[in-house]
């Protein structure tokens, strides 16, 4: 008896995701991490108003950066992934004349409010925080809906971020320079699910 061997399937390119992505229906957000396709979960309301909450925080604090929402940013080592945060907080003006990918040079923040789906462990706390450091962004903001905590990674080195602070709903939650904002968490709580 002979052993089985793996059929060997070659790798999708980045120039094929990307042509399938812009051909793929408006109730799907795909991404591509690692090589992988992956497919984002279509966000509820209360994902969105955290978002909006996000949005206006960082207007009021610092009026000239805008956090764009679900912007293409090319991310990991040579640019090979790509991937559509939730927000991505940069000077504003920042995407212009990008098209439908950003290189993250520039983005200040990545922010992720989870989803509540099977793959958000994966994607959202263990691919993300690797492809955002390698990518070189300062400060990933991630907003857990599932245990109520707010995660700030930063000091992006090596591909990894350095630093991890974890913080429960309700506390305030210092996001690190280049950010420098102050936030008030007390309004997610009512949010999580």
């Amino acid at each position: 008896m002979t052993p089985r061997t793996e059929q060997h399937r070659p790798q999708m390119s980045v120039e094929e995701f990307e042509e399938l992505e812009r051909h793929a229906p408006e109730t799907v957000r795909l991404e591509f991490i690692k090589g992988k396709v992956q497919v984002k979960a279509v966000t509820d309301g209360n994902h969105d108003h955290i978002v909006a909450w996000l949005q206006r925080l960082c207007m009021q604090h610092r009026p000239e950066l805008w956090l764009y929402g679900d912007r293409g940013l090319k991310v990991e080592s040579y640019r090979r992934g790509r991937v559509r945060p939730d927000g991505v907080l940069a000077p504003f003006g920042f995407p212009k004349g990008h098209g439908d990918w950003s290189e993250a040079e520039g983005v200040l923040m990545a922010v992720e409010v989870t989803s509540y789906d099977s793959d958000t462990h994966q994607r959202d706390r263990v691919e993300k925080p690797c492809a955002y450091a390698a990518a070189g962004i300062p400060v990933y903001l991630l907003i857990d809906r599932d245990d109520g905590t707010v995660t700030v990674f930063s000091d992006p080195e090596d591909g990894r971020y350095r630093l991890q602070l974890n913080k429960p709903f309700g506390d305030l939650v210092a996001l690190p320079e280049p950010v420098g904002i102050a936030l008030d968490t007390a309004p997610l709580e009512d949010l999580a699910r």
